[in-house]
């Protein structure tokens, strides 16, 4: 029987334009400095796009029998890209995402249950929303402005986090090795 090896999931949460994508990119930067094998995944980057509605899908469903969502295959796409870190020996993964408590056991089933740490990303609400307005200069602007304190009242009221940093008046490097430091990462 192959024993496999234990393996962790360092999640970043918050709401749009917390920086969570900014600083899982910088906490990937430190680990591979410091040699640390890891993998680093913005699990949105998996679920860009527009599925067909369910009456009109390939009939693809859901274990609960439930038609596909755009959701459905971000987590599905996330198992495929993680089987591929873990063959190659990956033991650690970085994940950027807001994630309530309904989708974390989502995550953590595409992940093989890995030992989570999640950190909570929070900055000024206008400073969230000056970002986004920064980043989302076309159709999504006003909705995604509008949006940043619905999530972030919605993940509040999850308070799922292990930890919360704030991303506001420190170093991005800083941040992340605080945030790595804490989630015992290095």
């Amino acid at each position: 029987m192959t024993e496999t090896r234990p393996h962790r999931l360092l999640l970043i949460t918050g709401t749009m334009g917390a920086g969570k994508t900014t600083l899982m990119a910088e906490a990937s930067d430190v680990l591979i400095e410091r040699g640390v094998v890891h993998a680093a995944i913005d699990l949105d980057t998996l679920g860009i796009g527009l599925v067909p509605p369910a009456e009109t899908a390939d009939g693809d469903q859901r274990a609960d029998g439930k038609p596909r969502t755009l959701e459905d295959l971000m987590y599905r796409n996330l198992a495929v890209v993680w089987q591929n870190y873990r063959s190659a020996g990956v033991t650690r993964i970085v994940v950027a995402a807001a994630i309530d408590r309904r989708d974390l056991p989502f995550l953590q089933a595409a992940l093989d249950r890995p030992e989570t740490t999640i950190c909570r990303l929070r900055a000024p609400l206008n400073v969230m929303q000056d970002r986004v307005r920064l980043r989302e200069p076309g159709l999504f602007r006003a909705n995604g402005v509008r949006r940043v304190a619905e999530l972030d009242a919605l993940l509040d009221q999850a308070a799922i986090e292990d930890f919360t940093l704030t991303n506001y008046d420190q170093s991005i490097t800083d941040l992340a090795v605080e945030m790595l430091r804490r989630a015992r990462f290095i």
